[in-house]
């Protein structure tokens, strides 16, 4: 049965490869997503420095501080790589989270550049030395507020990932993540609001523009 996957994987992604558009698309989307993740660093840097605004959050206020940065990592990468084992094994999958994703990056970057915020009241700062990486720091960054990219990174997964029940654990994987991230004190209510929302707008915007996907179970073509 492995075998038989592994020959069917193999061959949709041979003829995914064949089509000109799909190849051009997956090209042009890795050398973009390269040179956004290698002008983060700097740009996380930058925004760590300034002065923002401190939000009173009655959510906040409400929920204790506490320091869940394992169980967050577990269930924030977990699950990443469980999705990304799947979205290779489907080109349309994998084209359609990464455009998403790209749209997704270049929001947050524009929205954080806007809206200067300064973190919340009790924040305990999230170890995650998977995003630590793009931030460029060993510390983590505590001033990339508007809106949360790890709600926003699960959630696109959760309207990528198809079948009924990938679907079903990539919304309690985004609930879970956005619940930790409040319970930490690592974003406001409105971060994560924010990430759902700019996460629907990149999702629209690339399925409907650069993908201009088919129905389901065809490449574009």
């Amino acid at each position: 049965m492995p075998q038989t996957i592994l020959i069917d994987v193999r061959h949709e992604w041979q003829e995914a490869w064949l089509t000109p558009s799909f190849r051009r698309r997956l090209m042009t989307g890795m050398v973009v997503l390269i040179m956004i993740l290698s002008l983060l660093p700097r740009f996380f840097q930058m925004i760590e420095r300034r002065h923002g605004v401190l939000l009173n959050d009655p959510v906040l206020r409400a929920l204790q501080p506490h320091n869940v940065s394992t169980l967050l990592f577990v269930i924030l990468w977990g699950f990443t790589a469980y999705c990304t084992f799947r979205a290779a094994q489907t080109p349309k999958m994998f084209l359609t989270y990464l455009w998403s994703f790209i749209f997704l990056t270049a929001f947050r970057v524009l929205t954080i550049a806007l809206i200067p915020l300064d973190p919340p009241v009790g924040l305990i700062g999230l170890v995650d030395p998977v995003s630590n990486f793009f931030y460029g720091s060993d510390k983590f960054v505590t001033k990339d507020l508007f809106f949360s990219g790890h709600t926003s990174a699960v959630f696109l997964l959760y309207l990528t990932v198809p079948g009924k029940t990938d679907k079903k654990l990539a919304l309690v994987a985004t609930a879970s993540v956005a619940l930790l991230l409040l319970v930490q004190h690592v974003h406001y209510t409105l971060d994560i609001l924010g990430g759902i929302l700019f996460c629907w707008i990149s999702w629209q915007i690339a399925t409907r523009t650069v993908l201009r996907l088919p129905p389901a179970g065809t490449l574009p073509e």
